[in-house]
């Protein structure tokens, strides 16, 4: 087959390790191949970066497995070209034998120019995602407290939120400190009411 990228690495990323293969051109012809096995704490990536700018490498190939190759991404997108690969597709390539180490085959496909990278958002667009996901959590958790604390009042049979649409409102708020503080009088409860909740008051 021919090579398509002269300089290539692959890395077999897990927790705790990351197994980094890399394939050049040997001085008397042909490929020379290395291996070595790397840390994944900061230290040990910034000297996998290093390892892998020393041989030269334009591109990097590693899978994305679960949320470890994150680490691994970020630190070396700045030094190298780095693919994402999807885990079904290495495995679907035709030709795999079982006696070769994972790094070393990812590295051969992207040799040979096997392989596809996925999209992998820009830095920005990537803290921007991580924000608005955290965000959109946070409203869900919001919500579900809501509705956990309504069944609680449901259970103690006090019916606020069939008279008040947001238990946590301004007024739900109010009526819920009253009944901390001990309050049991309805209507003493019901005189904190405010804005449009002020009609259902007889209620």
């Amino acid at each position: 087959m021919d090579t398509l990228i002269e300089r290539c690495a692959g890395l077999d990323v897990h927790k705790d390790t990351v197994v980094a293969c890399v394939r050049v051109p040997a001085r008397g012809g042909g490929r020379e191949q290395s291996i070595q096995t790397f840390g994944t704490t900061t230290a040990q990536l910034l000297a996998l970066r290093d390892w892998l700018v020393a041989h030269g490498v334009t591109r990097v190939g590693m899978e994305s497995t679960g949320v470890y190759w994150k680490p691994v991404y970020y630190v070396l997108e700045d030094a190298v070209e780095c693919w994402l690969l999807n885990a079904r597709h290495l495995h679907n390539v035709p030709g795999r034998k079982t006696d070769v180490a994972d790094a070393a085959w990812i590295c051969q496909l992207v040799e040979h120019g096997l392989v596809r990278p996925s999209f992998v958002p820009p830095k920005p667009i990537r803290e921007l995602r991580n924000l608005t996901r955290y965000r959109k959590a946070q409203i869900e958790e919001r919500t579900r407290e809501a509705q956990r604390l309504d069944k609680v009042l449901q259970d103690a049979g006090i019916k606020l939120s069939s008279v008040a649409s947001d238990v946590l409102g301004v007024s739900g708020r109010a009526m819920l400190r009253a009944l901390i503080a001990g309050t049991r009088d309805p209507e003493t409860l019901a005189e904190l009411a405010r804005g449009t909740l002020r009609r259902k008051i007889p209620a």
